[in-house]
């Protein structure tokens, strides 16, 4: 798999998660998918994307190159805190 059909199927499949969690009971809002950081290894790829929505929410896709997976990790920022140092 190539880098960007890679960063491609990752926007779909976050897409999709971020579609299926929201409330049904609102209106389904217009909102985009980017990716934030990405690296390759090898034959595996691991990106960080996250969407327009202000939600708090988001995802890591994993592909590995060897068995031909792409896991998918959804996670809620809870605070961002500023920790001064010296």
């Amino acid at each position: 798999m190539g880098n960007k059909e890679f960063i491609e199927k990752c926007k779909e499949i976050v897409k999709q998660y971020a579609m299926e969690h929201l409330d049904k009971s609102d209106n389904v809002p217009e909102f985009d998918v980017f990716d934030v950081w990405y690296c390759k290894t090898l034959q595996n790829h691991k990106a960080l994307l996250s969407t327009t929505l202000s939600d708090g929410m988001y995802y890591e896709c994993t592909y590995n190159g060897d068995k031909k997976e792409l896991y998918l990790d959804a996670y809620k920022k809870f605070e961002n805190k500023c920790i001064k140092l010296d």
